[in-house]
């Protein structure tokens, strides 16, 4: 049972840290969104913009505001996916 439970997190620790780039502006598979907020919030109070994993049901985007809130956005939003490219063209 050990040895399983090692070779598991050994295994996790590669998958994560073998991510390549996207893994900067991708979360991890257990942080998926299943509510999410259909209002729009202001492009100044962006602080961060993040794309749930890909093994998430739905897609969507984790907005990181000025006051520490976390916000799920699907990513079909426009303003939402305007808020991640001008993120990613700021980090560059």
């Amino acid at each position: 049972m050990k040895a399983t439970v090692g070779l598991l997190l050994l295994l996790l620790t590669v998958y994560c840290c073998a991510a390549g780039p996207q893994g900067l502006h991708e979360m991890s598979p257990g942080q998926c969104c299943f509510k999410f907020f259909t209002g729009r919030i202001p492009p100044k109070k962006i602080v961060s913009v993040i794309k749930t994993h890909s093994a998430c049901l739905e897609k969507a985007f984790v907005i990181g505001t000025a006051t520490g809130r976390r916000i799920c956005v699907s990513q079909s939003v426009t303003w939402a996916q305007d808020a991640f490219k001008q993120k990613q063209i700021g980090d560059e």
